[in-house]
């Protein structure tokens, strides 16, 4: 049996992870601090400890915290275990093989989060509590404390240097994995993350004609749907024909198995199309079948380069390219509907969970309604 027990460190050379040897001093401890990066030794305080190990034929790898001292003691005690497992000596769990490891519970978390949400909900969450293991020194659950959150916020402001938005994003995820673990009043208020919530940046008209106008029709079609349904990308890219409905003139954002898509929170909606849009609708169905996407890419795929379209129509009207993006057209919509009908029904038409979200664009339409109104006034 081997039983040989590797003591590394995951750092992030180059915004990747690696798994890198540490320095051991002449006196067999381990030198804090100090890895070997492509066979030379240098400083590196960030990253975690772990040990591997080949049990049953599989290799096996464990956090061991930041610690140094507490990461070496780890591996002679797991060197201990493994040669007695190999004399045939019985080995008695102790308190510690009972208590929940850090490691372990967010491993058992993200994979309940990969059967209840999406993709990009679960990378998210698993970015966010990789950067928790890399500021916690802490092994067990149960050793957590408010110092500890406390430090992963200094973390993600100073070390990752995140945004505010970012931080607090990243800061709630992790809170949410506690919650989930039992652990419930760990922070005070005002340990959270601060963060000024930014007005949502819209089009004015001057710059939508000047986009449209460099148009071909292609494009012309895709960004008027943008405009007119408020849909998401994600949304646009899996929408097929079946979802319009040109005698009710709406737009319906429904789940699609075919591609193993839903729509965000799994809300399906309905939304009514501006007449404009609906036209060009109608002439571009041509003989297309209901299931077939509304703007595929070459192969009749969901089609993910609307946000390189975007840039190219804004560079040939002579636009500032780094001012189009594709949410934009969503916080355009959301404005317009707002000086036509009541906050409820414009979060029903976004797909909103909550009004809070919907209410962030109220500030940039009454902006543009006080705006109207005094220049009727004035001029």
């Amino acid at each position: 049996m081997n039983i040989r027990v590797n003591l590394t460190k995951r750092i992030t050379v180059a915004g990747k992870d690696r798994y890198v040897p540490v320095v051991e001093a002449a006196n067999g401890r381990i030198k804090s601090d100090w890895v070997v990066i492509d066979g030379k030794e240098e400083r590196f305080p960030d990253g975690t400890y772990y040990i591997d190990w080949t049990e049953g034929g599989k290799r096996r790898r464990e956090s061991v915290g930041n610690g140094a001292a507490n990461a070496l003691a780890r591996k002679l005690r797991k060197e201990a275990e493994l040669k007695a497992v190999a004399q045939g000596i019985e080995i008695k769990p102790e308190d510690n093989d009972k208590r929940q490891r850090i490691n372990a519970s967010i491993a058992e978390y993200l994979a309940e989060v990969r059967l209840t949400k999406k993709p990009k909900t679960e990378n998210a969450y698993t970015g966010s509590l990789d950067y928790f293991t890399k500021s916690c020194t802490k092994t067990f659950l149960d050793e957590i404390e408010r110092k500890d959150m406390l430090r992963f916020h200094a973390y993600l402001r100073n070390e990752a240097g995140l945004a505010p938005r970012t931080c607090w994003n990243k800061f709630a995820n992790v809170m949410s994995f506690l919650k989930w673990a039992g652990l419930t009043g760990i922070t005070k208020k005002g340990d959270w993350p601060d963060y000024v919530e930014e007005e949502p940046e819209v089009y004015d008209q001057d710059d939508l004609d000047a986009f449209f106008e460099a148009c071909n029709a292609g494009e012309f079609l895709l960004f008027q749907f943008f405009l007119g349904t408020g849909f998401r990308e994600q949304e646009v890219m899996h929408a097929i024909w079946k979802d319009i409905n040109f005698k009710k003139k709406t737009v319906t954002m429904t789940w699609k198995p075919q591609f193993n898509w839903t729509p965000k929170a799994y809300k399906e909606r309905s939304v009514p199309c501006p007449t404009r849009l609906l036209d060009l609708l109608a002439k571009a169905k041509g003989q297309h079948k209901s299931d077939d996407l509304i703007f595929p890419n070459t192969k009749g795929n969901p089609n993910g380069h609307f946000l390189r379209y975007c840039v190219a129509v804004a560079k040939r009207a002579g636009l500032e390219p780094e001012e189009w993006w594709l949410h934009k057209f969503r916080a355009t919509y959301a404005t317009k509907m707002l000086r036509i009908t009541d906050l409820k029904t414009v979060q029903k038409f976004l797909g909103h969970t909550d009004l809070q979200s919907t209410m962030r664009y109220l500030s940039a339409a009454s902006a543009s309604d006080v705006q109207d109104k005094v220049n009727a006034e004035f001029n």
